[in-house]
C-alpha cells in the first residue's frame, strides 16, 4: 500500500515540471540575447571606430 500511495504522490507532483519550464524560459532569453548581442556588436564596432576617428583628426579651440 506504501508503494502505491508514493507512486501516486510521485505522479501528481508537478514542482520538476515547473522547474523545467522555467528552465527553458531562461535558457531562451539568454539565447536571445547572445543572438542580440552578436547581431549589434559589428555595427557598435564599426561607429565607435567611425567616432574615434573623427575625434582624432579634429581640433578643439580653447580661448583663455
Amino acid at each position: 500500500m506504501k508503494l502505491f500511495n508514493l507512486i501516486k504522490t510521485f505522479r501528481n507532483d508537478e514542482d520538476g515540471a515547473v522547474t523545467v519550464d522555467w528552465v527553458v524560459l531562461t535558457a531562451a532569453i539568454v539565447g536571445l540575447g547572445i543572438a542580440t548581442l552578436a547581431a549589434v556588436s559589428g555595427g557598435v564596432s564599426d561607429l565607435s571606430n567611425d567616432i574615434s576617428s573623427q575625434l582624432a583628426v579634429s581640433q578643439i579651440k580653447t580661448t583663455f
